[in-house]
């Protein structure tokens, strides 16, 4: 389980609900490759994914949403 203040450590300004995704998303990438490559992980997928996210080897890149042109003629 994420602790709350590794969350505000990666968050930034970022939403909690973009951290946790992407960490979710990390841990599976970390948990599938380390299953293709038939090894065995030592630490939880999840802990690992919260280290590259402080460590700087990963970055959260959150999709900014295009304002709707609302004006009328």
């Amino acid at each position: 389980m994420l602790k709350p203040t590794d969350i505000e450590t990666i968050r930034g300004k970022d939403s909690r609900y973009a951290v946790v995704v992407g960490v979710a998303k990390r841990a599976r990438d970390i948990a599938d490759a380390a299953e293709a490559g038939g090894e065995i992980l030592i630490e939880k997928p999840v802990s690992l994914a919260i280290g590259d996210f402080k460590n700087g080897d990963v970055k959260l890149i959150v999709p900014q949403e295009e304002e709707e042109d609302t004006e009328q003629e």
